[in-house]
């Protein structure tokens, strides 16, 4: 068993199922204790501190919210520093059950939770940096970080809060104390922003660099009509029938015109009409209905644009509804340039001609909306997250360390 296997198994074997889909407050004594073990990513953050902290990394923690912190780990180059390379997988999966907690090798692949999404990336990226560190020689004047995200698979809080003070967090576990002097390095760092120079982060891409991805925004539209009894609905207004004719447009004009718009790594944007709630019971006419869509978008394109063009295309319907946005903030799409020397360079150390683009989205665009330029790339392919089965290729898992540690070893 390789180290990167190990590491991966052990990460398995640690739930860090995302808060947000934990229980509500009335869950049962099991629920609750499933909540206590299973969710959040505190456990796996203080193992991969420590696994971290003992191959003589500096490690720290940044705090996102109550119990949830991003767990930090620099690599300092001998001399000083000219530009910093951040390694940026996220530490949170989907919801599990128990059985899927419990690593399981075979055939090549390594089975469980996270394996593919995304803990692989995780274990690879920590793997090959320990490995730089212990390496005879290491970069002279790049600095390597690792930031093992929380939070991606809900709202990308820990991306938000990195971006937001990068690289400033305040450390929660008495066994990582900042050293003496912390607080001044802290204010250089906060001045070095500029000096990150490429963000790689951590998902699925079958070990192809990433330059573009799809932004994903959630809209409600809601449509309001007249209650009647149903005996008489002639003297109602069925919201749930102008609802249906906005849905029916949606899923074939709608589509159709955005099936005209191409990118050249992402192919088309999509609209999905994914949730309806409308009525109260049978025998009443609905005075009111709602839609969530989900609707992928294209570099270049922003949620006042997809509102806009949305409610142009009701009106030449002749239909009405109210658009807003929901609580859960939209993720932008990614756009990197490959001409950027780094990237470039990336490019080059794992033999890809050509960029790729991916339909997911992910805490790439978050650091790039940050100032951080950001791509994508870690073993595994997408097709297995979030399934029941989720696995990776330990052949995979294997290069996609060998091929960061090269890239890593490059660096001036």
């Amino acid at each position: 068993m390789t180290r990167t296997e190990k590491l991966l198994a052990e990460l398995i074997a640690l739930p860090s199922v995302n808060s947000a889909f934990a229980p509500s407050d009335g869950a049962s004594a099991r629920q609750a204790r499933l909540r206590q073990s299973h969710y959040g990513e505190k456990n796996v953050a203080d193992f991969l501190a420590s696994f971290a902290a003992h191959a003589g990394l500096d490690v720290e923690f940044q705090k996102v919210a109550p119990g949830r912190a991003n767990v930090i780990a620099r690599l300092l180059p001998r001399n000083k520093i000219r530009q910093t390379i951040l390694l940026a997988p996220h530490l949170d999966t989907v919801s599990a059950d128990d059985s899927q907690f419990v690593p399981r090798r075979k055939n090549g692949r390594l089975y469980g939770r996270g394996a593919c999404d995304t803990k692989g990336s995780v274990a690879a990226m920590l793997t090959a940096l320990c490995e730089l560190a212990n390496a005879k020689s290491r970069p002279l004047q790049t600095e390597i970080v690792f930031a093992g995200l929380v939070d991606e698979e809900n709202a990308q809080a820990g991306s938000r809060a990195l971006v937001a003070n990068i690289f400033t967090g305040s450390v929660q576990s008495s066994a990582f104390r900042r050293p003496e002097g912390m607080g001044d390095r802290t204010n250089r760092l906060k001045a070095e922003l500029q000096t990150v120079a490429l963000a790689i982060v951590g998902e699925p891409t079958r070990l192809q660099v990433v330059t573009a991805h799809k932004g994903s925004l959630w809209l409600q539209l809601e449509t309001r009509g007249k209650a009647a009894h149903g005996a008489t609905p002639q003297l109602g207004q069925n919201a749930v029938h102008e609802m249906a004719r906005i849905v029916d447009m949606l899923e074939t004009d709608y589509a159709a015109r955005l099936r005209r718009r191409r990118h050249p790594l992402l192919g088309v944007a999509t609209v999905n009409v994914g949730m309806i709630s409308g009525g109260a019971q049978p025998n009443i006419v609905p005075d009111r209905c709602v839609i969530t869509i989900d609707r992928r978008t294209l570099p270049g394109e922003t949620e006042m644009d997809v509102r806009r063009e949305i409610a142009a295309l009701l009106r030449a319907k002749g239909l009405s509804a109210k658009i807003s946005s929901t609580k859960l903030a939209p993720c932008l799409p990614l756009e990197t340039s490959p001409k950027l020397p780094l990237v470039r360079q990336f490019l080059r150390s794992i033999g890809q001609t050509r960029p790729a683009g991916v339909d997911f989205f992910c805490d790439a665009a978050v650091l790039s909306r940050g100032g951080i330029p950001s791509v994508v790339f870690g073993p595994g392919d997408i097709a297995q997250a979030h399934t029941a089965d989720e696995w990776i290729s330990l052949d995979s898992l294997e290069r996609g360390k060998n091929l960061l540690l090269s890239f890593l070893k490059s660096l001036p």
